[in-house]
C-alpha cells in the first residue's frame, strides 16, 4: 500500500496510467485477434492500427491523469489535451490515409507484376491508422484507466 500512496499525484501516477492504458489496448487487440483467427499472434503487441487505438488510450490516460493532479484549469492540462487531440487526429487522419494508399499500392503491385518481373514484391503494411470509432474507444479506455488508477489511490488513503 505504501507504493500506491507514494505515486499519488506524481509523475509516476501519470506514467503508470498511460503505460497501463497502452498495454491494455494492445492486449485487447491480441485477444480479439486470437479469438477471430484461433491462433496467438504476439507480434500485435507492438503493432499499429486496430481496435482500440493504443495511441488514443495512451494520450487520453496521460491528459486525464494530468487533469486530476494539476487541475482541469491548469496550463499543463490544456497542453496535454492539445497534444492528445493532435495524436488522435493523426491516428485517424494522416495514418488512415497512408493505410488506404498502402492497400491500393499492394493491389496495383499484385495485378501488374508477374513472376518474371524483378521489382520489389514486398507488401506494404496496410494497418497503420485508425477509424474514428477505434480512436474514440481508445480515448474512452485511456480515460477509464486513469480514473480507475485515481480511485485505487484514493481508496488506499
Amino acid at each position: 500500500m505504501s507504493f500506491i500512496k507514494s505515486i499519488d499525484s506524481t509523475g509516476y501516477e501519470v506514467l503508470i496510467s498511460l503505460t497501463l492504458a497502452s498495454v491494455i489496448a494492445q492486449l485487447i487487440k491480441i485477444i480479439a485477434d486470437s479469438i477471430k483467427k484461433k491462433s496467438l499472434n504476439l507480434s500485435l503487441l507492438f503493432s499499429t492500427g486496430g481496435m482500440p487505438s493504443s495511441h488514443s488510450s495512451t494520450v487520453c490516460a496521460m491528459a486525464t491523469s494530468i487533469g486530476l493532479i494539476e487541475g482541469w484549469d491548469s496550463t499543463l492540462f490544456a497542453f496535454s489535451v492539445c497534444f492528445a487531440l493532435i495524436i488522435m487526429y493523426d491516428s485517424a487522419g494522416v495514418r488512415g490515409a497512408v493505410s488506404r494508399q498502402a492497400i491500393v499500392l499492394n493491389q496495383i503491385i499484385q495485378e501488374l507484376l508477374s513472376s518474371e518481373h524483378k521489382f520489389n514484391k514486398i507488401r506494404l503494411k496496410e494497418l497503420l491508422g485508425h477509424t474514428p470509432k477505434e480512436v474514440f474507444v481508445g480515448a474512452f479506455l485511456g480515460i477509464t484507466v486513469s480514473l480507475l488508477i485515481r480511485i485505487i489511490i484514493a481508496s488506499s488513503n
